[in-house]
């Protein structure tokens, strides 16, 4: 108990830019509720779920988002009324006909980027056919048809207006700001080595993942508004990436206890710079170092008795302010995601996956023919809203749905029995449903581990309380609705863990092999002192890194929610793979240190020293990557790696003046990187760890 309302917590905390986004969509929404309650616009509950998705958290994915949408529906919409023209007095032909286009959209949500699009068309097919058996005539049909299609597009204009008029999120604003909280927090850091603020929390592993995996999403919808040039998209990027590594720097700061003047007058001026920095930012401007200041410690190359973090610090500022556009280019080029996965027509696991998707629903279609129980209708469309790519994804949108239509018709229940009758206009109407508005809006604002119970909340209450242009009194309409989601849910449930279950198991293990792998190169580099310790190259490899941990917690989250047959199978890959997980990310770190702590001492320390913290570090990475290699095979087979320190150099003999504190933090670095090594628990074989015909495309559906 206490674990979920930790979660809870968490979850429903405010964060930068959630409010925007609630307060957008609630204005979206209360307009779109006045224009269709004034005109009598049908499927206003449609019309509001539109508004819901469309509003997103910057101007970029809204506009693809809403475009996407209106792309899908049109298209949907046209094929089939193009079907019922020819099969509507033929029940069985159009059956057959709506499956196989139901399949073929099922295919294509898994095989191309824009999946969205083919999801519409799946949707509409769906409800279509319950639209076919109540309709009186074909032309009643058909104008319900043309209704759905008004009402999914004028929502989506209008959310596009709103969101560009009224509170526009710019993500190059959302990335200034992001980028200058970030710096408050490195300028607190260094504040508290002064004495002259309290200590703030420290900052973890964790909150190094989520900042670097943030920044590079704003940066990237940054590019794709398509506003500034090649320069100045370059900037940026320099930018984040000092940033990012002024971040990790103040992650390893340690308060000493005492700070000599040496130490001080770096600290302040380090303080200042970042202050500099963040101003540039709020300015858009570049950012340099004054000349003025070409004395001070963030242009001194003398790093006697100064923390590495310190003296990372000074060369991440100090990198920033020599960077040039060609630089910046050379890093800013990325591989475009393809459109068409690779192995679109040779991988089974698409065709096996629709297959199952269009047999739940054909069964559920079955069931609600059979009983001629028209307010269930949800049964169908629950199996195509819950149908993910894997087991995981499954569970977790099944549990969303039903617990957040469980609450939006309770909270619908509340409102028709206790405050409808004493409605009596628009005004009041609003006010009434204005706190459901903003408790889905603010949810659906939230992470994607809880965002589509807000959808839900809002979507099942306005069906129940906003559907009809006048009061409604009937009750069994909500009752009928939660029962088709709860079957639904049920049937598709059993559907894919029966045929072809897809769980993300060996997925992960492949996944965190492959985080494990790049952070063992990064240490393996240290063995060659050649390598330029901070090329562009360097850089990127740390972020891929970062941005490959964030991925496998996602996953992770997934797969620990995985049903299968076999009782606590799940539960053991999901306690290892977090074991695993932790381990990665204190090890990155940690091997980020180790190589700022051997840059810094330089010819500081002897040489025998130095060469004995490189051996280490490469058979430190040389370590990782056997384990990473075990990982990763089918039938698991990872050991945890046994190192020791290099005891017979790490000593403090024949130093020059200065350069105890440089082996003294060489050798906590060291430690740090047995201690994160040493996190890595035993994998070796596990039941049903292959999932077969794996897709090639990693990219998340």
């Amino acid at each position: 108990m206490n674990r979920f309302l930790q979660f809870l917590r968490d979850e429903l905390t405010p964060f930068p830019g959630r409010t925007n986004v609630t307060l957008r969509c609630v204005a979206s929404a209360v307009i779109v509720i006045v224009i269709s309650m004034t005109l009598q616009a049908p499927f206003l509950a449609l019309s509001l779920l539109v508004t819901f998705f469309a509003t997103q958290s910057n101007v970029v994915i809204t506009r693809i988002t809403g475009i996407l949408f209106l792309a899908g529906t049109t298209l949907a919409l046209s094929s089939t009324i193009l079907l019922l023209k020819f099969t509507f007095d033929y029940p069985l032909l159009r059956i057959v006909f709506a499956s196989l286009i139901l399949f073929c959209c099922v295919y294509a949500m898994r095989v191309f980027q824009l999946g969205i699009v083919f999801f519409i068309g799946a949707i509409v097919t769906i409800y279509v056919q319950s639209l076919v058996d109540v309709a009186p005539n074909a032309e009643a049909l058909i104008r319900g048809i043309l209704w759905v299609w008004v009402s999914v597009c004028y929502p989506i204009a209008l959310t596009l207006i709103i969101n560009t008029l009224l509170l526009p999120a710019e993500p190059r604003h959302q990335l200034r700001q992001m980028l200058v909280s970030k710096l408050t927090v490195v300028q607190a850091r260094l504040g508290a080595l002064l004495g002259c603020a309290s200590g703030p929390r420290s900052i973890t592993a964790l909150d190094v993942e989520g900042t670097t995996t943030a920044l590079q999403k704003l940066l990237r919808f940054t590019a794709m508004r398509g506003r500034r040039d090649e320069i100045a998209e370059a900037r940026d990027l320099a930018t984040v990436t000092t940033v990012s590594n002024l971040y990790v720097a103040a992650s390893n700061l340690r308060q000493p206890s005492s700070v000599s003047k040496t130490v001080g007058d770096r600290v302040r001026i380090l303080h200042e710079a970042c202050g500099a920095l963040a101003d540039a930012i709020g300015k858009d401007e570049p950012f340099s170092i004054a000349e003025a200041r070409s004395d001070c410690a963030v242009r001194s190359t003398s790093t006697a008795g100064l923390p590495w973090a310190l003296v990372a610090m000074d060369r991440a500022l100090l990198e920033l302010d020599a960077f040039t556009a060609a630089q910046g280019n050379a890093m800013n080029k990325s591989p475009r995601q393809p459109v068409l996965a690779a192995d679109a027509f040779s991988n089974p696991v698409y065709a096996e996956f629709a297959l199952k998707t269009s047999l739940a629903v054909l069964v559920c279609y079955l069931f609600y023919n059979s009983t001629d129980w028209q307010g269930a209708h949800t049964v169908m469309l629950t199996c195509l809203i819950v149908a993910q790519p894997s087991l995981g994804a499954s569970s977790r949108r099944s549990l969303l749905r039903f617990w957040g239509a469980a609450i939006g018709s309770l909270l619908a229940l509340f409102e028709i029995v206790f405050i409808l009758p004493r409605i009596d206009g628009i005004v009041a109407l609003i006010v009434n449903v204005l706190p459901v508005l903003l408790i889905g809006a603010w949810v659906a604002a939230g992470s994607e581990r809880i965002s589509y119970a807000g959808v839900q909340i809002w979507f099942t209450f306005s069906l129940a309380f906003l559907e009809q242009f006048t009061p409604t009194s009937d009750l069994t309409e909500i009752r009928d609705r939660m029962v088709g989601i709860f079957l639904g849910i049920v049937i598709a449930t059993f559907v894919q863990m029966s045929l072809w279950p897809e769980g993300e198991a060996a997925l992960l293990r492949r996944r965190l092999s492959a985080s494990l792998l790049s952070t063992a190169r990064l240490l393996q580099s240290l063995g060659h002192p050649t390598v330029a310790e901070d090329s562009p190259d360097i850089g990127k490899q740390r972020m891929a890194a970062w941005a490959a941990l964030n991925d496998c917690e996602g996953m992770l989250l997934r797969v620990a929610l995985e049903p299968t047959w076999r009782e606590g199978e799940e539960e053991r890959v999901a306690l290892r793979a977090n074991s695993v997980l932790v381990a990665a990310r204190e090890f990155l770190l940690a091997a980020d240190a180790l190589r700022s702590a051997i840059d810094v001492a330089g010819d500081r320390i002897p040489t025998p020293l130095s060469d004995a913290a490189r051996d280490f570090a490469s058979s430190a990475g040389s370590a990782i990557m056997a384990y990473a290699t075990g990982l990763e095979e089918p039938t698991p087979c990872a050991r945890p790696p046994k190192l020791t320190a290099p005891k017979a150099y790490l000593v403090g003999s024949g130093l020059e003046e200065g350069a105890e504190g440089n082996v003294a933090e060489l050798r906590a670095e060291v430690n740090r990187v047995l201690q994160a090594v040493s996190g890595l628990p035993e994998w070796v074989g596990e039941a049903g760890s292959r999932v077969p015909g794996l897709p090639a495309s990693v990219r998340a559906q």
